[in-house]
């Protein structure tokens, strides 16, 4: 990331990274349907070269090296040393995929050499967004393409809002961030990212909405999946942050707010909440803007 994004680093090398590795298999299987509806949109070939950055603990890098085969080759960029080294040992040797502890946005990396720039929710805490684009526009071919997927707005994700809207009355809860401040929700607005993109030297922006139903804990039962989604609540994501300094008489009452809400949601193995994202596409010109 270029700027100095050392909160976030920080963060993901500390309990924010330590916190999505204990969670890893059900944040993965919240993200894969988002994943693969950007891998579909990327429509990755045998024997193409890819570039997915923040590829986390790496289920969107080796789904990405399945598209492209034997031939091809996938690198996994993270600034999360926790998730790069969950990412190593979950890939089968023969994968044709490496990872990578780097800063995408600043990061040495080869020139021209990547068919497409792919990223899971990986490209919304950039301090300077259009910086790190053009950064990374430098290593994909020229005509090469972009695909991304990203949060649209808090207001539109169920598994933000109905959380977080069962805290009040019970903490006080801080003022919005800055949209455009790096954060899951920092790409909600599609003219900030086609002016990001733009700026950065891309051609043929597509925006696109995209929803699915996010399966949020796990359980055998649908008791203990809605007791699982809670915990999950309590340990990642923004209210687990406005809980962080309560006792534990505010923390135990938001909990049972929160199963409450949970509980009137559908689901068996898990709580289905809504998801909505953009699926975005670019290109990189074939000759230098």
């Amino acid at each position: 990331m270029t700027g100095n994004n050392t909160a976030q680093i920080t963060d993901w090398n500390g309990q924010g990274g330590e916190r999505w590795v204990a969670n890893q298999a059900r944040l993965d299987a919240m993200a894969a349907a988002f994943g693969q509806a950007a891998i579909d949109a990327a429509a990755p070939v045998a024997g193409e070269r890819v570039l997915d950055v923040g590829c986390g603990a790496g289920a969107s890098s080796l789904a990405l090296a399945a598209r492209v085969g034997a031939q091809g080759q996938v690198l996994g960029v993270d600034i999360s040393e926790a998730l790069i080294e969950r990412a190593r040992a979950l890939a089968p040797q023969d994968a044709p995929v490496r990872f990578q502890v780097a800063d995408a946005s600043g990061a040495e990396l080869p020139e021209g050499a990547f068919d497409i720039l792919f990223s899971r929710f990986g490209v919304m805490f950039f301090d300077d967004p259009a910086a790190a684009f053009a950064h990374m526009r430098r290593a994909l071919k020229p005509g090469g393409r972009v695909a991304f997927v990203c949060w649209r707005g808090a207001a539109e994700n169920d598994w933000v809002r109905l959380p977080m809207g069962a805290l009040k009355g019970i903490v006080p809860l801080a003022a919005p961030p800055d949209p455009e401040a790096p954060g899951p929700f920092s790409f909600g607005d599609p003219a900030r990212v086609a002016r990001i993109l733009t700026a950065a030297g891309f051609t043929d922006i597509a925006i696109a909405p995209f929803d699915a139903a996010v399966p949020f804990g796990e359980g055998a039962t649908r008791d203990a999946a809605i007791d699982d989604a809670v915990k999950m609540t309590l340990e990642v994501g923004p209210l687990s942050r406005a809980l962080a300094d309560q006792p534990d008489d505010i923390r135990d009452l938001a909990s049972a707010e929160v199963r409450t809400v949970f509980a009137r949601l559908p689901g068996e193995g898990a709580v289905m909440m809504e998801g909505a994202v953009w699926i975005v596409m670019a290109r990189n010109p074939h000759r230098t803007l």
